[in-house]
């Protein structure tokens, strides 16, 4: 990679040409992605595309005046001190948030590069126009860091009810599924375990099995069942890795208190006392998320996991105990 100190103008100007061209298609993907749920913010991305192609054809004016028709190979990567751009492909499904940080970064940059060239640009021509650009990129920082500032109330009303709707299927739906799935689906071997062995750490080793266990299965599960593309959900790894670690801890919550030493006296008892009083909290945990993200009416929630988890605790002491 080349040191910027080292660029040539004519290398300076080959670099600014392909960032343009790069930001503008970045911007075309952030509108694309963006025009079926922030359709307002998604022109702003589309204008900010466009003035990226106006300055790209500047600079090339300029260049074939100073250097004619043909551009050396050089890019921004090639160059020391760049960040770098997210590919396209991981850009899909970003919050509008993320989206927006993300173009202010990128016009913070193109900022300080054109502030740079210039200052070491010797063609009065040249480093005129890269001032001007200067300018106009950071008033497109500007932007980019007030993009909300700049909607309506109704848009950003309307922006901020899909934002809500994101939120819930890309973190709290797969975090809730993960935190029924461990809390509930683990009861059965956990206290089978306890009141077949009468052990704490017999217990314990059984609930933490269950519990990794059942997470990794369900972050993988989770994660393969839907990429995102079609459903707006977000990246199937993010998704698959909330999923997995709240299955996790849904089951490490009642399995921890079989850590009760056995030496202790009626530790089997003790530790199985805070095990139910920690399934009773966890339940009616999940039935609040439920009726406060995924519009469950919360007796309705109440009702479904608390009396499902019941049944599924009473299921696990009664087979432990035969």
């Amino acid at each position: 990679m080349k040191k910027f100190a080292d660029l040539t103008e004519r290398e300076v100007l080959a670099v600014a040409i392909s960032s343009e061209e790069e930001d503008s298609r970045i911007y075309i993907s952030f509108a694309e992605d963006l025009a079926e749920r922030y359709p307002d913010s998604a022109k702003i991305f589309e204008e900010m595309a466009e003035e990226e192609k106006g300055h790209r054809h500047m600079l090339l004016e300029m260049y074939q005046q100073r250097f004619g028709p043909n551009l050396p190979p050089i890019r921004r990567d090639d160059v020391k001190g760049f960040l770098r751009r997210r590919p396209i492909w991981l850009t899909k499904n970003l919050s509008l948030d993320a989206i927006r940080k993300e173009a202010e970064t990128m016009e913070f940059e193109a900022e300080r590069f054109y502030a740079r060239a210039a200052e070491q640009a010797s063609d009065v021509g040249v480093r005129r126009l890269l001032g001007d650009l200067a300018e106009l990129e950071k008033g497109h920082e500007t932007l980019a860091s007030q993009l909300t500032q700049s909607l309506t109330p109704d848009v950003r009303a309307a922006e901020e009810k899909t934002r809500h709707r994101m939120f819930v299927l890309q973190y709290v739906q797969p975090g809730l599924a993960g935190l029924m799935d461990g809390s509930v689906s683990t009861l059965a071997p956990l206290f089978a375990a306890a009141f077949a062995t009468h052990h704490n750490w017999q217990t314990f080793l059984v609930g933490l099995a269950a519990s990794i266990g059942a997470g990794i299965s369900m972050g993988f599960a989770e994660a393969l069942s839907d990429d995102g593309s079609m459903t707006g959900r977000g990246s199937p790894w993010l998704r698959g890795g909330i999923c997995g670690l709240m299955t996790t801890l849904g089951g490490l919550g009642h399995t921890m208190p079989y850590l009760v030493p056995d030496s202790w006296p009626n530790a089997f008892w003790i530790a199985t006392a805070i095990a139910g009083a920690v399934v009773f909290v966890e339940l009616w945990i999940i039935a609040y998320v439920r009726a406060r993200y995924m519009d469950t009416p919360f007796m309705q929630a109440v009702f479904q996991i608390v009396l499902g988890g019941a049944i599924v605790l009473g299921v696990g002491i009664l087979i432990g105990a035969a």
